[in-house]
């Protein structure tokens, strides 16, 4: 029996199909396997490094400058090779910076706490931009890749929406797994050692980590081991431990890559689509000044700011809540994820919430809702249980994150219906100019964040050179206030960008879409 061959497309290609979108979204996978490892770069030099605030806040800051530039150079430089490749131009740039993903996420994990602070500083940026550069090496051509693999519109917003699907597993796994790998509560094993193993802070009367603070008593074997700050169970980090789980996350990483390469087809011509969405010609000034006047796309910008400022800032505050205040850091991210879990329940719904509702309507009544989740929160550190105080911040979180559920689904598609509302009030759309001022701001809000947040630590007590063992219990309480006003503020901005500047109701996007169709239909007849 002859075996039958494959369906063809005309230019001779496989057919589109799912093992297309399988593929595309293990890339994702790949990427984010590395990416979501940023969250933990604060916490690990924080805690186990035990670099100062202040210092770790500037080399946050430089490396975020570099980040900035590091997409447009690199992109650059991928458009500009002319060079034939058996497997394509966009693969081997990806399967290059996939095997510099191996070790390049590890390489911002060496541990050496007891190096001096310069040497320090040194591994923290040469780690940092290794890393970072392998990235962007795989994340840029992937990103570009969906316009190479079909030229069907609807094929490419499947592919758009497995790449998320992607993104989140991608992001899930490291999120609610890594914490507990990497967190370990402190109990008596009675070893000559056992002081050293938990890294007594300097200044600390080691003797009172062998007596109970509540009992006076010596401590029996397997006995918890509390801090006498603040009288929680002793959980440290093991910095170790995040070297080798982000060498793991990184051959798991490769491994999702590879199925992608072998298994995605290219369809149209790679010479055809640029990495970098930029204008060749750049004026910075006139291009902030259009940006300025375009009501849209300033409010979406600053509701995109707004999220990260917030969420992402909170991010090493609340691992130190976490740790000092709930005394649970290994189930941090497992409580993180669960509060957001509801911002994926509008996925299925959004097009017939924007079709009933409109994107701009929806959206403002989802901020409303996080505000009440921000204001929930603000409640939280006021409980003196702390079950209960953990209760209650939950209930705030996933508040939060029910409200941002909708503006999650469409923030993109504001952003497109943006650069249409540029077309339709001053005649000419600048696609690049638009989203490369977006993106910027996005970034800006990324790097700036979390630094002025460790600035802001610093201010309300946090000591590097405690880790989480010394802190007292007035600065984990103070963490509390910091992440619960964090997530308030992200939810104001949201509100004034979304609210108050974004202008784009639906009826008036209605009108806009008809003057605009009308416009292209009558310059057709024209030609």
């Amino acid at each position: 029996m002859t075996k039958k061959p494959q369906t063809e497309t005309v230019n001779g290609k496989r057919p589109f199909g799912m093992r297309d979108k399988l593929a595309y979204a293990a890339g994702d996978l790949g990427c984010n396997m590395s990416f979501s490892l940023k969250s933990t770069v604060q916490t690990f030099w924080l805690v186990f490094m035990m670099l100062e605030t202040g210092l770790l806040s500037a080399l946050l800051l430089l490396v975020q400058i570099w980040d900035a530039i590091n997409d447009p150079l690199l992109g650059t430089l991928i458009d500009r090779d002319r060079r034939q490749y058996k497997m394509g131009k966009f693969k081997t740039y990806i399967l290059i910076g996939a095997c510099g993903l191996l070790v390049g996420g590890a390489a911002v994990f060496l541990p050496f706490p007891h190096a001096p602070v310069v040497v320090k500083a040194m591994l923290f940026i040469v780690g940092y931009v290794i890393w970072d550069a392998f990235y962007t090496i795989a994340n840029v051509p992937y990103g570009s890749m969906l316009s190479v693999i079909t030229e069907q519109p609807g094929e490419r917003a499947q592919l758009s929406t497995w790449r998320s699907i992607g993104s989140m597993i991608g992001n899930i796994l490291p999120t609610v797994i890594l914490p507990m790998l990497i967190w370990q509560k402190v109990t008596f094993d009675g070893t000559a050692d056992f002081l050293d193993k938990i890294e007594i802070p300097e200044g600390f009367d080691r003797s009172k980590f062998l007596f109970n603070p509540e009992t006076g008593l010596p401590y029996q074997i397997g006995d918890k081991v509390l801090s006498p700050a603040t009288g929680n169970q002793v959980e440290i980090l093991l910095g170790e431990r995040v070297f080798f789980a982000a060498l793991i996350m990184g051959v798991l990483g490769f491994l999702a890559f590879l199925f992608m390469v072998k298994n995605i087809t290219i369809r149209v011509d790679e010479s055809t689509v640029k990495t970098t969405n930029a204008p060749a010609k750049f004026n910075v000034f006139a291009a902030f000044g259009k940006f300025m006047k375009n009501r849209p796309a300033v409010g979406a910008t600053l509701a995109a700011m707004g999220m990260f400022l917030g969420m992402n800032a909170a991010t090493t505050a609340n691992t130190i809540m976490f740790a000092t205040y709930f005394n649970m850091a290994k189930m941090s991210g497992l409580v993180q994820m669960i509060g957001f879990l509801p911002m994926f329940l509008f996925m299925p719904f959004i097009a017939k919430i924007v079709e009933k509702y409109g994107k701009k309507e929806a959206s403002v009544i989802g901020t409303i809702v996080s505000l009440a989740g921000g204001g929930i929160m603000l409640i939280f550190p006021l409980i003196e249980s702390i079950k209960i105080s953990l209760v209650v911040y939950l209930l705030g979180l996933v508040v939060f994150g029910m409200g941002m559920g909708i503006y999650t689904c469409v923030s993109w598609a504001m952003m497109g219906d943006a650069i249409d509302y540029n077309e339709w009030k001053f005649g000419t759309r600048e696609e690049g100019t638009v989203y490369s001022l977006h993106s910027f701001f996005r970034k800006l809000a990324q790097g700036i964040g979390p630094s002025i947040v460790l600035l802001i630590m610093g201010w309300l007590g946090y000591e590097s050179r405690l880790g989480t063992i010394g802190q007292s219990f007035t600065t984990s309480h103070n963490m509390c206030w910091l992440v619960a006003g964090l997530y308030l503020f992200s939810a104001v901005l949201q509100f004034i960008g979304l609210a108050v500047i974004y202008n784009l109701d639906k009826k008036t996007l209605d009108t806009m879409n008809e003057e605009l169709a009308a416009r292209k239909a009558a310059a057709t007849t024209e030609e």
